[in-house]
Parts: structure tokens; sequence; C-alpha cells
């Protein structure tokens, strides 16, 4: 008989499982998260079976509920209805790209230009978790190309300003692209433009996302302290933004392939509670938007990385909850990818090949990936293997396939 409790009731069900707690447990360790008294014991284990049964909490315990997990309230509570952003995006997509076009060749640019640009500039972001790299590229950097062209018309002071920072945005945008598909060179020069283009525009979020790429480079090639440190100068940068609960994840991962535990959970609770602290994003599918479930995800790797297994499943499973649609579409297939990544290295631990195998195999099946990301996070999987199955054919042959991968991408080849 299936599980018909509402998807958040078994999260918190998995989450209190996965630390081996009881439900008495979880009540005790809910008071510490507490601003003041809760009810007695008894009374709040009866409301926490409720919980557990599918009645959802109210405002005042859900924050605590999540706080109790390490993650944030919208990660496991669904959150309010929002306007729908994809009529809006909609508008400047599709046929109406030739009317934009030809707005850009006036000699002069009006406001609804300017709205057609940004809406447009927001559809492309938001394409980038599942278009094919090639396919959003050429579309990126074309229309950064007429953008940038926009700076020799005549515009106001407000509209330059508008223009520098679609600029920066498409720039931010096309250089993820080119580090997914491994050109490091000019996803360096288009960071280091939009960097540029940030400081002239004086605009703190393009600016701390800069900073934010500079720390997933780092990141990928191995460079931890190199990924702090720009992690800490683009939360100077943009402190009251979100991508400030990014650069703090990616201090926590740092922190966590250097292997200091104590500082993994600074970091994470940094970003945490940053992110309780921020309005809930409108369109969660923009790339520069840090959604709840994002959260989930960093804490995720760095999880696995300080081996805390049961945990790192746990969210696992949740991340490929959250990116699957119920026909089964993959809506997240990087962060689906990674989260695979996890389920094979917590399957080698626990003496299961055939399931580290399939998972790690499954990891690399997509066709939209973070080449560097994977590889980053596949070569944990393929340290199990050496490790505990170096002598059995199949593990080898992950391997092999793992060292394809690498070599198809100059400068990220598997250690």
């Amino acid at each position: 008989m299936g599980d018909d409790r509402p998807a958040w009731a078994r999260r918190i069900a998995s989450e209190r499982d996965a630390r081996n707690w009881s439900q008495r447990d979880a009540v005790r360790a809910l008071r510490a998260h507490a601003p003041g008294e809760l009810p007695a014991d008894e009374s709040m284990l009866r409301q926490w079976k409720r919980w557990e049964a599918g009645q959802i909490p109210n405002d005042f315990y859900q924050p605590l509920i999540a706080a109790l997990f390490g993650t944030v309230t919208h990660a496991i509570f669904p959150a309010p209805a929002r306007r729908n952003g994809d009529a809006e995006i909609l508008k400047a997509s599709g046929m109406e790209t030739l009317e934009i076009v030809s707005r850009l060749n006036r000699s002069d640019v009006d406001s609804a230009t300017l709205d057609a640009l940004r809406i447009t500039a927001d559809r492309l972001c938001s394409e980038y978790p599942y278009m094919p790299s090639e396919q959003l590229l050429i579309e990126g950097r074309q229309w950064l190309r007429r953008v940038v062209e926009l700076h020799s018309k005549s515009l106001t002071l407000s509209q330059h300003r508008e223009v520098l920072a679609l600029s920066g945005w498409l720039a931010l945008l096309v250089g993820c692209v080119e580090y997914d598909t491994g050109d490091r060179h000019a996803a360096e020069s288009t960071r280091r433009a939009a960097l540029s283009i940030a400081t002239e525009a004086d605009h703190a979020e393009v600016g701390g996302w800069a900073h934010e790429m500079r720390a997933w480079f780092a990141l990928t090639t191995g460079d931890y302290r190199g990924v702090i440190a720009s992690a800490q100068a683009g939360a100077e940068v943009a402190s009251r933004h979100g991508v400030a609960v990014q650069l703090a994840a990616q201090e926590a991962k740092a922190w966590a392939r250097l292997g200091d535990r104590r500082q993994v959970e600074v970091a994470l609770d940094k970003g945490r509670r940053l992110l309780e602290g921020m309005p809930h994003p409108e369109n969660l599918d923009n790339h520069f938007v840090v959604d709840p479930a994002k959260f989930d995800f960093y804490a995720m790797d760095c999880y696995r990385l300080v081996g805390e297994d049961r945990l790192a499943r746990t969210l696992a499973e949740e991340v490929l909850r959250t990116g699957t649609d119920f026909d089964g579409t993959e809506r997240m297939p990087m962060r689906n990818a990674e989260a695979r990544v996890t389920l094979g290295v917590t399957a080698a631990r626990q003496g299961d090949l055939e399931q580290a195998i399939i998972m790690g195999e499954r990891a690399l099946e997509g066709d939209r990936q973070s080449v560097p990301s994977l590889i980053m996070t596949s070569r944990e999987l393929a340290a199990e293997m050496r490790r505990r199955y170096a002598t059995e054919p199949a593990a080898q042959d992950y391997l092999a396939q793992l060292r394809e991968l690498g070599k198809s991408k100059p400068g990220f080849l598997p250690q």
C-alpha cells in the first residue's frame, strides 16, 4: 500500500530517521530552536505524531522544524501561491523576438524595449537548468551582443544603468554555460567582464554572482582556499542578496573538502539563516535565484563529504523528488545527476557495488551536464570504487567510463 501522506510529512519522518531519533527525541531537540517555552512533552509528542501523519504545522512551528533539520521553511513546507511569471516570460519569446530585434535597430530605446529585454534575459536564465548547452550558448551570446550594442545609442542615465545590468546578467549566464562545457578560459574572461560591468553599474548582485562563479571555478579545480577567499569577497559585495546564500554554500563545500566539519556547519547555518530571512522567490527557475530546494542540494554535497551518509542519502532523495515532475521529466537534470552520485557514494560505502554503479552510470547519462561539477563529484565515487572494489570488473568499467568523460574535457581529467 502506497504512502499517501504529503511530501513534507514523509520528509520530516525521513529526516528524523536519518538522525536515529525517536519522535520523543525530535520533540526534545525541537525545544532548542524555540524562542520560548513549548507545551509539555506529551502534548508536543502528540503534535509531532499528527505532523508526521500529515497534519500541517502552523506558521509558528514550520520554521522551527526547518531549523531543527538544518534547512529553511520552504524547502520542506509548500510555499505560498505566487504569481505566474511564466506567462510574462513568454510574452518576449517566440514570435515576439523579431519585434524586439527590430526595436533595437532604432536610434533610441524606449521603456517597452528594455522591459522586453529584461524578460528575455530572465527567460534565458530560466532555461539554464535544462536547455542543451550548445543552444543556450548561441542564444545567450546573441542577446548579449545585441544588448552591448545598445551602448552606442542615445540612452538616459537610468537606461544606461539598466543596459549595463542586463549585460551583466547575460555575461554571467554565458560564462556559466561556457564553464559547463569545459571552456575554462572563455568562462573566466566572461566572468571578469561581468565583474567589470557590475563595478561600472554599481550592481552588487551581479558583482556577487561574478565572485560566486570564481568560487565555483576554484571548487571544481581543487583550489579550496580560493573558494573560501572568493566566497568571502562576494559576501562583502552582496551581503543582502540571494547570492550570499550560495556563497556561504560554496564556502561550506570547500570546508567539507578540507575536512573541517565545524566550519562546514558554520557556513551552512550562515546560509540557512540568510535564506530563511529572505522573501520567497517569484521565479524559482532562474539560475541566479537561490531557492529553498537548492539549499538542500548544497547540504547534500557537504554531508556526503563529511561521511554523514544517512543525511546525505535523505537529501539526495529529496533533490530527486523536487527535481523531477510527476511524469518523470527531469526539470533539474544537473542537480539530479549529482544526487545520483551521492546515492552511488553512500551505496558504495554500504557494500552495495551494483547500486553504486547503477547510480554512477545514470549520473553520466544526461544530455544537460555541468561537466566540471559532475566530474568533481564523480571523482569521489571513483575514489570509493578504487578503495573498496579495485579488483571488481564492473567497478573497473565505471572508472574507464569516467576517464573517457574527463578526456573529452581537457583540464577536468579525474584524479
